[in-house]
Order: structure tokens, then C-alpha cells, then sequence
């Protein structure tokens, strides 16, 4: 009788490949040009008041440090990110903000933006809020718990609505990738 061979272990099945990261929507560069001014002439008198008390040049030429910008649009009523307000002076270094200046002209399209901006979301805001519902950790959300959601929280969507958003975002198991997700409605 033959000596039986020894059995090799079977390699375990390799595992499912984790689906690509989405990339992230690119925040386009801000361009004060394009900014148009809504104010009125009496709230462009009341910045102005607000920027000289923040002008601290020894001739009060009216201007501020960029380090000054978010201060300022925070004591105007806004309420800014710090990465927000780097994104609209041009992302400078840790060094320019206490050197490079800002004259009132400069300003008023900024904080433009910034009250027109307040309002909207960031890619950041909606996944985070959407991680509440990922119980495996995994990136994905049941469409079935989004649908309800969408339909019954907050801003109240019509059930066509809902089926429209959704349309061709679930995979097989009726999950959804929610950073794709996301970056898909944002784009919209």
C-alpha cells in the first residue's frame, strides 16, 4: 500500500477587491472677478466702518492682514472655516498671513462670496452625514434606509424625487457608495 500524500492547505479564497476610492469634486479656484456684488450702499458703509477699526497700518491706509480677513468676515455675521477662508485669499503660506495686506476693494468680493457660500454644503458635510447610516464601516449605505430618509427627514422629498436621486446608485445588494453618491449630486 502506498503512503498517502500529505494535504496541502487550500489558500483561502482572496478576498473581494475594495472598490476604488471616488475621487473627491475639485474646489475651483476662486476668482474675485467674477464675484458681483450684491450689497447695498449703506451695508458697504458698515463694512467699511468695521475694516478701518481692523486697519491697523500707521497711516490708515485701509488695509488688513490676511490673518485679519477671517476675523473680520466673523465679525461681520459670517461664520467661515479657517479652509474656507484660506481657499478665497489663495491658499498663501503661514508666513504671508501676517505680511501680505488686503485693501477694502480686495475685501468686498471675498466676503461676497463667503455670504453667498454659507449655505451650501461641502463634500466633507454630506459624507459625514451619511457615515451615520454606514453601520458596517464599509463606505456603503442601505438604499433602502436613504430612501427613507430622503423621504421622512428634514427637507421632505416627493417618493419620484427620492426615485430619481437614486436611479442606478445601488449595487446588487441595494447598497449605495456614499462618497460616490456625494460627488454625484454634487455635480448634478
Amino acid at each position: 500500500m502506498a503512503p498517502k500524500k500529505k494535504e496541502e492547505p487550500k489558500p483561502a479564497a482572496p478576498a473581494a477587491p475594495k472598490p476604488p476610492e471616488p475621487e473627491r469634486p475639485k474646489t475651483p479656484e476662486f476668482d474675485p472677478a467674477s464675484v458681483t456684488l450684491e450689497f447695498t450702499p449703506e451695508q458697504i458703509e458698515d463694512f467699511k466702518d468695521a475694516f478701518q477699526l481692523f486697519d491697523r497700518t500707521p497711516t490708515n491706509e485701509m488695509k488688513i492682514t490676511y490673518a485679519q480677513c477671517g476675523d473680520l468676515i466673523r465679525a461681520l455675521g459670517q461664520n467661515p472655516t479657517n479652509a474656507e477662508i484660506m481657499h478665497v485669499l489663495g491658499k498663501p503660506k503661514p508666513e504671508d498671513m501676517q505680511t501680505k495686506m488686503l485693501d477694502f476693494d480686495q475685501f468686498l468680493p471675498i466676503h461676497q462670496h463667503i455670504c453667498k457660500a454659507k449655505d451650501r454644503g461641502t463634500f466633507e458635510d454630506f459624507v459625514e452625514g451619511l457615515r451615520v447610516f454606514d453601520k458596517e464601516g464599509n463606505g456603503t449605505v442601505m438604499g433602502a434606509e436613504l430612501r427613507h430618509v430622503l423621504a421622512t427627514l428634514g427637507e421632505k422629498m416627493r417618493e419620484d424625487e427620492v426615485e430619481q436621486l437614486m436611479q442606478n446608485q445601488e449595487d446588487a445588494n441595494g447598497c449605495i457608495n456614499y462618497e460616490a453618491f456625494v460627488k454625484y449630486i454634487m455635480a448634478s
